[in-house]
């Protein structure tokens, strides 16, 4: 049986952060420790914010999927790709999660007292949140969600996208998502259009680019989704949502330099501890195992808490290395309008390796065939990223 609430502002575990992974733990704690005193802590008037979270199949362990089942919208048992040189149909399902779901399950499963939205955090330290008008949240243990932070230690760039949910006129005969479409124009880096189809005349449509800078014009992007719709023959009634972002791709740095440079506490999780799909930054896969280990910790004290995510995150970095590298080869060694060379590559390759390579898992074997084969950039810049990289 839960035990009576200490007082409005005295919790077991505050979570700075009402995003996807501080709304994750929140839920594992609520069906694996409702004996605990939460607070879910955001800026916004909702959580989760305004996004469409996806993965693939074998990106969640079948045991931990019951986190993330109740929150999930739409699903398909494959999905396309599209390069200027084949196109390609994959038997790895695909699961996507609107944000206002998470929002819902979480008035659902938590306590109103434990739901803190409009209240920005400012401040993190031990045992104690700070807000934007000077408020204090006192708990036995903070954890820290807040966004990526300070990435200047880390060498990166960008994938960044603009996307609209669109209310067509006819169907639109998508039998499955279009995960890349790279045979558009390749502008500002490698570019692709994803799609999700949610229903026969409703479709998920993003401009995305991996770049060099986070800037982001989203009414040139709104204008290639339509222009894009056009040539598929879509008539776009409306547009019934719209979302944006620009999330770090990391490629090489320096992460004990990236951890000082964040200060605060130690139990950090998400982008704010570099615990993100190292090639394209999601974060979904990462915050489910998180969450999980956070909710089956016998003891959330600050210093337990501190401690397993700091070896969590250096972990997720040493294991990351490989793609990191090959993310360096994307950045460094294409010019920005052949990176696409690079994916399409990649996507040659057998779908179980591919299965594993998102879900962070490649084998050794795995590793030695995605570097096989003719090279797409050239050698004189692949051999010094190697030999840096590796």
């Amino acid at each position: 049986m839960p035990k009576p609430p200490r007082s409005s502002n005295q919790f077991d575990l505050a979570i700075a952060g009402g995003g996807l992974v501080g709304g994750l733990v929140a839920l594992a704690l609520a069906k694996l420790r409702p004996d605990l005193d939460i607070a879910l802590i955001e800026a916004e008037d909702h959580f989760g914010g305004n996004h469409i979270w996806s993965f693939f199949e074998s990106d969640v362990e079948p045991a931990h999927r019951w986190l993330v089942d109740p929150l999930i919208s739409r699903h398909w048992d494959s999905y396309d790709v599209h390069f200027p040189k084949y196109s390609r149909s994959l038997s790895n399902g695909y699961f996507s999660i609107e944000s206002q779901n998470l929002d819902t399950e979480l008035r659902k499963r938590l306590p109103s007292q434990a739901l803190k939205t409009g209240q920005k955090a400012k401040g993190v330290t031990n045992g104690l949140v700070t807000l934007a008008d000077g408020a204090e949240i006192a708990a036995q243990a903070v954890l820290d969600v807040r966004g990526s932070g300070d990435v200047s230690a880390l060498d990166i760039g960008w994938q960044k996208f603009c996307g609209q949910m669109l209310k067509l006129a006819e169907p639109h005969r998508l039998e499955r998502p279009v995960i890349m479409d790279a045979t558009v124009e390749q502008i500002d880096g490698y570019r692709f259009i994803y799609c999700l189809p949610f229903s026969d005349t409703e479709i998920f449509v993003e401009d995305t680019y991996y770049a060099d800078t986070a800037d982001l014009d989203s009414a040139t992007s709104h204008g290639r989704i339509a222009d894009y719709a056009a040539e598929q023959g879509w008539t776009i009634e409306a547009v019934l949502s719209e979302e944006k972002g620009q999330l770090p791709v990391i490629y090489g740095g320096d992460f004990e330099a990236f951890w000082r440079a964040n200060t605060g506490v130690d139990a950090r999780a998400g982008a704010r501890a570099a615990l993100i799909q190292p090639i394209t930054s999601y974060s979904l896969p990462m915050a489910v195992k998180t969450a999980i280990m956070i909710a089956e910790m016998p003891d959330i004290s600050q210093q337990k808490l501190d401690k397993m995510l700091r070896t969590l995150a250096r972990k997720h970095w040493k294991n990351g290395k490989f793609y990191r590298m090959l993310c360096a080869f994307l950045f460094l060694g294409a010019d920005p309008d052949k990176r696409y060379k690079t994916l399409e590559h990649t996507y040659t390759k057998d779908e179980k390796l591919l299965a594993r390579f998102y879900a962070g898992k490649s084998t050794r074997m795995d590793q030695a065939s995605l570097l096989t084969g003719r090279p797409p950039i050239p050698i004189s810049r692949a051999i010094p990223l190697l030999l840096k990289y590796r």
